[in-house]
């Protein structure tokens, strides 16, 4: 754990008690909207091949060590020092740089490739955004607007130029549309999507296992229409509704408890210092 100094005090990093984004973010539903991401990123066919290739994705002895880190990463990233962020991000980039995938044609690509990191800057931002929406989290439309101009920054850390990435709900939606054509669960997606229903866990975390089941079934249906037929599933209307009293549901039933018990490390310190909504 870091250890904040007297001049960190006064540095919120790249967002800050005002922001929509430690309002959105401090809630305990985010975490099927980091689900949900997880499923949408994977029908990118180079960008699933990249993390399959080179991460311990499919090694499920170390994915564990994997899902630690981007929490701690996404943790840094909204509640961190901009000295912290510099750093995380510094590492990232270093780490994305160095590393090399095969497409499904035998050509070599870089994971920094622009295109990619869109792709998944906009996989988790887009999954927030729906997530906060449909469980009744207390932001207007406009709000939600802003969290996505919010993020620009955070798309800044990975090392994207925010003049090119979505600024708005609109311009996700249009991004989206443009990219469906490009989209399919390639063999490693529909894999990663089975073995993320049996994860394997440290024993202190035992538990988990009969959380993540549930969880991970909410994270997918919450994944539009176009998507879960991508992946060879059902997508009917009644299936969306059903989803999003569930989400409600389990948005108001967080509200009452305990903030540390659910929260992302730093989200219950956004709780403290954040100033209530306008």
């Amino acid at each position: 754990m870091t250890v904040r100094g007297p001049a960190d005090q006064c540095d919120d990093g790249l967002f800050g008690p005002d922001s929509v984004t430690w309002r959105v973010l401090s809630e305990p539903v985010m975490w099927v909207a980091g689900l949900r991401a997880m499923y949408l990123q994977a029908l990118h066919p180079k960008v699933m091949l990249g993390t399959w290739q080179n991460t311990a994705f499919a090694r499920r002895d170390e994915a564990w060590g994997r899902f630690t880190r981007t929490v701690e990463f996404v943790r840094l990233r909204t509640y961190g020092t901009t000295a912290e962020v510099e750093r995380a991000g510094a590492r990232l980039r270093k780490v994305h740089a160095s590393l090399r995938g095969i497409d499904a044609d035998g050509r070599e690509f870089r994971l920094d490739e622009p295109e990619l990191l869109l792709w998944v800057h906009c996989g988790e931002i887009g999954s927030y955004a729906e997530i906060a929406r449909r469980s009744g989290v207390h932001v207007t439309p406009a709000e939600l607007d802003t969290f996505v101009d919010e993020q620009r920054r955070s798309a800044a850390v990975v090392g994207l130029d925010p003049a090119t990435v979505p600024a708005s709900l609109a311009e996700l939606d249009a991004y989206y549309e443009g990219m469906r054509p490009r989209l399919h669960a390639c063999a490693e997606a529909r894999l990663a999507l089975r073995l993320s229903f049996t994860p394997q866990v440290p024993p202190a975390f035992l538990p988990l296992r009969l959380l993540v089941p549930p969880l991970n079934v909410l994270g997918f249906a919450t994944l539009p229409r176009w998507a879960r037929r991508l992946y060879g599933t059902p997508a009917i209307g009644l299936t969306d509704a059903a989803v999003t009293v569930t989400l409600r549901a389990m948005f108001e039933s967080t509200t009452r408890v305990p903030p540390q018990l659910l929260l992302l490390p730093g989200a219950a310190q956004a709780r403290r210092h954040r100033r209530p909504a306008a």
